[in-house]
């Protein structure tokens, strides 16, 4: 199928996506002009401190556009794959869903499924790209819009995108991809001719696992580079911390600073942190219960002294 830049022919479209991120592409696919017969997304879900049941962002924002919503636990049994193809898309577009699609579904769009991928593959397969680049030190990330397969983000690519990654925080590069990764998505279904699929290279994969708790915490005996990079990775959420005679506080934001001594010890009344090498001075801090802060309005309510050893 060939769709000129002005969009001569809209498609029938459904979208499959759970987080903010994914919420971009939705906007734009219905700003296009494109039919969205109906969105894809995780059941609502406890979330917050008082355990609310809340849709996901994809979900709330569809429903504001009156779009009806499906929230399936699984697409594995015959009457989800049934009622998914009797919607009879001409493309599913999914963006950071959150579910294994079958070949069922797969197959059920006339041109099969497009994903909105948050890194440059084949680097980056699987669930957590942003915080895995971050993470690794890479220099760079980006899109990729991937026509979906079987296999684990390993379908032939349409487009790629990149930025460079400097000191962002995964919060400020997870915004600019889903920015990105909607514009190229729509950039792509313009001229399905034009963005013809290549096979991804074999060389150079790497699969980003998903976070787990445990990898938050900040091990100060890595390097402070290496440090920065994980309280990068993880801004805003889940928060790199260390503890404080059992208190829990997360950094979001932080500099690397000149300074040694044992790693873990805070070496000046500006709360600087000596790392295997090197250190760290946090610039925002948030204590547990409490909003997030700027160092020295901690500092003011909370003794720290040069000499305290952090765990």
């Amino acid at each position: 199928m060939q769709l000129a830049k002005g969009l001569e022919e809209k498609m029938r479209i459904i979208f499959m996506g759970t987080p903010d991120f994914a919420v971009p592409s939705l906007n734009a696919l219905v700003e296009a002009g494109h039919d969205v017969v109906a969105v894809y997304s995780q059941p609502p879900r406890p979330a917050g401190r008082g355990k609310t049941v809340m849709p996901t962002p994809v979900h709330q924002r569809a429903t504001a556009l009156g779009i009806e919503v499906h929230t399936p636990l699984s697409l594995k049994d015959s009457a989800a794959q049934a009622a998914f193809a009797a919607l009879t898309a001409d493309i599913a577009i999914v963006a950071a869903y959150g579910l294994i699609l079958p070949r069922a579904i797969l197959d059920a769009p006339r041109l099969g499924c497009l994903n909105v991928h948050a890194s440059l593959l084949p680097r980056w397969r699987g669930a957590a790209p942003i915080h895995r680049a971050i993470l690794a030190g890479d220099d760079e990330t980006g899109v990729t819009i991937m026509q979906m397969e079987a296999g684990l983000d390993t379908g032939p690519m349409r487009a790629k995108q990149s930025t460079p990654i400097g000191r962002k925080t995964s919060g400020a590069l997870t915004a600019e991809l889903a920015d990105m990764g909607a514009s190229l998505l729509i950039d792509v279904l313009a001229a399905l001719n034009s963005h013809p699929p290549v096979d991804q290279p074999e060389d150079g994969v790497t699969y980003a696992a998903k976070i787990e708790k445990a990898e938050s915490r900040i091990e100060f005996t890595q390097s402070a580079a290496q440090v920065d990079r994980q309280i990068r990775a993880f801004a805003p959420t889940p928060g790199a911390f260390f503890e404080h005679q059992g208190e829990r506080i997360r950094i979001l934001a932080a500099e690397i600073a000149e300074g040694s001594g044992r790693p873990g010890t805070i070496i000046d009344d500006l709360m600087t942190i000596a790392c295997g090498s090197g250190a760290i001075r946090p610039v925002r801090v948030q204590r547990a219960g409490k909003s997030a802060m700027s160092t020295a309005e901690l500092l003011r309510g909370y003794a720290l002294p040069s000499g305290t050893q952090l765990s």
